[in-house]
């Protein structure tokens, strides 16, 4: 290829060194945009056309890493290379920032001649992930059209989009992250992470060959993310999606052992005006939300300009009479013996046409059409019968319930959800109910009435979203309750600077003091666990676990156990 300097241009973020790195870079005739902050980050990332980009965390590791999350799909997304720089005392956080989507990294201190060339080889990276691409043939396989071998060279992902819309045939991208690599990568080094990143990729070639049933290819884009493209459109996506979450589910074989990773997927398919960058846009804006999110895994994206709530909220109207609420079940895992003791139940909407939507898109749709109470007792019902209903290796799990806003001031609604509760049969005790502190700041007697009710007559109350509101010291003094939910954002910000472990330690500590236990909800690595578990964290759930799951999947976590 072409000297990397002169054949690509570079868009680096330096929150405290910008002038320094603006300066190495001109001193080696490179091209390149150096901003020092992240507003509308993505619009000048994409603005720049830039195939490498440099983060500069120096100083800076907090911003440096929501600017890696940010940036990494779209880099992933345009084929190109992500570059942090780190000091040497913050090397711990590569995990994250692997995460997050970074591709190469650099310890500082180093020369100006070390970043020049470490950017080359991120250079070099990004020419190789834009080439790296498997596609099907139009051979016929099995009386399947459209499905053959694969051929790593024969296509561009961008170039197969861009003709599949020129000829006016529908098209969906289905961009998916792993997640959990940092464990593997612990135990066993990078090669065996590389190992299991092309071992997904194949299975994912696996089912674009035998379980799609139209064209597809599979394109790597770098890092832990791919890309399964399809000529299709409505239930033919959802199947495909489907079959791909199965087989990356299955267990990965690790040396003489085997890793089950996590998944999240984001989802765009065509829409009127689209060319293949907005597609892309639009599946990448989709994965961001499924990566940011604590309990969907998979986000599709609305066309542009739609009104996603207004959309929906017409649809939810027909969606209980056609039976497409869900239940998922989060395992929530005592940190001292790594038992499952609980499980979160979280509701989903298995839209029939946009697939599967986590349940604040579920409840912000819901509000918007007046149907917050209906869609609430719908659920409340649906979660009781089915946790009834669980086979004996389930039935010491405690279940942790959300109540809404709306439910705590409706008149008489102890009673009512106590008589649900006792109708379905599910016994008080296993029952938490959990209400956001958003939910308390309306009328904060109504709320202590109505949970020292519920206390007192058996169920288990925790305030979830811990540490995010304006009242959380209010909370703990006034409220009857038994757990305390730290908030995931503080969660994830745990291995961060030593003011936010202050902050969680803070939050640990008074909660105990008043003989509360704490969940922390979120946890997504080693690292945020075991600083966690040193505050005095009793419970926890997130995807270093598992993410919300059905009840088959929650019965082989248990007999793992």
């Amino acid at each position: 290829m072409e000297d990397i300097q002169t054949a690509t241009t570079l868009f680096a973020v330096s929150f405290r060194h910008r002038d320094d790195i603006a300066q190495t870079l001109a001193g080696a005739g490179w091209h390149g945009v150096v901003v020092g902050d992240a507003d509308a980050i993505e619009s000048r990332y994409l603005a720049s056309g830039a195939a490498v980009a440099l983060i500069d965390a120096r100083g800076a590791l907090d911003a440096a890493l929501e600017a890696t999350r940010t940036l990494g799909s779209l880099v992933a997304t345009n084929g190109g290379a992500l570059l942090v720089l780190v000091s040497r005392g913050d090397v711990e956080a590569i995990g994250e920032f692997y995460d997050g989507g970074a591709t190469q990294f650099l310890a500082s201190p180093a020369g100006a001649g070390e970043l020049v060339q470490a950017l080359r080889f991120a250079g070099r990276h990004a020419a190789r992930a834009s080439g790296c691409v498997a596609t099907t043939g139009a051979v016929e396989r099995r009386g399947v059209p459209g499905v053959s071998g694969f051929d790593r060279e024969a296509g561009d992902a961008r170039r197969w989009i861009a003709d599949r819309i020129a000829a006016d045939r529908p098209v969906a991208v289905v961009l998916a992250s792993l997640s959990r690599l940092d464990i593997v990568n612990a135990a066993h080094g990078r090669p065996a992470v590389d190992a299991l990143i092309e071992t997904a990729v194949r299975r994912a070639q696996t089912v674009a060959l035998e379980a799609v049933g139209v064209d597809a290819i599979v394109a790597w884009l770098g890092g832990a993310e791919f890309a399964l493209i399809v000529e299709a459109s409505g239930p033919a996506v959802t199947a495909a999606i489907t079959a791909l979450d199965a087989a990356l589910a299955r267990p990965f074989p690790v040396a003489d052992a085997f890793a089950v990773l996590g998944c999240r997927f984001g989802v765009a398919q065509r829409q009127p005006g689209d060319d293949a960058s907005a597609l892309l846009r639009r599946a990448s804006g989709a994965l961001a939300d499924a990566k940011a999110s604590d309990g969907a895994v998979l986000h599709v994206a609305l066309p542009d300009g739609v009104a996603p709530v207004d959309a929906l909220a017409i649809d939810l109207h027909h969606a209980i009479e056609l039976d497409e609420i869900d239940i998922r079940w989060q395992p929530q895992v005592e940190i001292a013996s790594g038992k499952i003791t609980g499980v979160e139940a979280l509701a989903r909407w298995d839209h029939r046409k946009l697939g599967p939507l986590g349940a604040d898109t579920l409840f912000a749709a819901a509000d918007r059409a007046d149907l917050g109470i209906a869609l609430s007792d719908h659920i409340q019902r649906l979660v009781l019968t089915r946790a009834v209903a669980w086979p004996a290796a389930l039935g010491t799990l405690r279940v942790s319930l959300n109540l809404t806003a709306a439910d705590i001031a409706r008149p008489g609604f102890a009673a009512l959800f106590l008589a649900r509760i006792d109708e379905s049969g599910f016994p008080r005790g296993r029952l938490t109910v959990e209400i956001t502190e958003t939910g308390l700041i309306e009328d904060l007697s109504v709320a202590s009435t109505l949970l020292a009710e519920l206390r007192g007559a058996g169920c288990r109350v925790a305030i979830d979203d811990f540490g995010t509101g304006y009242s959380s010291l209010a909370y703990l003094k006034s409220l009857p309750m038994d757990y305390v939910k730290i908030d995931k954002s503080l969660v994830r910000d745990i291995t961060g600077s030593a003011r936010d472990r202050v902050v969680v330690a803070g939050a640990i500590t008074m909660a105990r003091s008043l003989g509360l236990a704490v969940i922390a909800e979120g946890v997504e690595t080693p690292a945020q666990l075991e600083l966690l578990a040193a505050g005095g964290c009793s419970l926890y759930q997130g995807f270093l676990l598992s993410e919300p799951v059905g009840e088959a999947a929650l019965l082989e976590l248990m007999a793992r156990e």
